[in-house]
């Protein structure tokens, strides 16, 4: 309830300052967030951070895979191993398990 409170004041307040700022304050927030978010030390550290998120998330589905493939139905496990099997035939070094680039 203290979470949904907070959102909900911030959001009034958010409406009040932005209505009293104007279309011209916005203009300029809106070109500061879209500079910062196109300047190359954040582009970089968003890469960087999905790039280990990836690798997190296979580790992971591999331990999950290893650790209840035995308890899942035989279509998933079956579709899970050939993923695994048809990623290893092609020597696909830039993608991972889930078929997504790693660029």
């Amino acid at each position: 309830m203290r979470y949904k409170l907070t959102f909900v004041v911030g959001l009034a307040l958010g409406y009040v300052v932005g209505t009293r700022a104007g279309r011209e304050r916005y203009e300029q927030m809106k070109k500061s967030a879209r500079d910062f978010a196109q300047s190359p030390a954040v582009r970089n550290a968003a890469e960087s951070a999905a790039q280990t998120g990836r690798q997190v998330a296979g580790k992971a589905a591999h331990l999950v895979g290893d650790t209840v493939g035995d308890r899942l139905p035989s279509a998933v496990t079956d579709r899970v191993h050939a993923m695994r099997e048809r990623g290893r035939a092609n020597g696909k070094v830039d993608e991972d398990d889930w078929g997504t680039s790693n660029t």
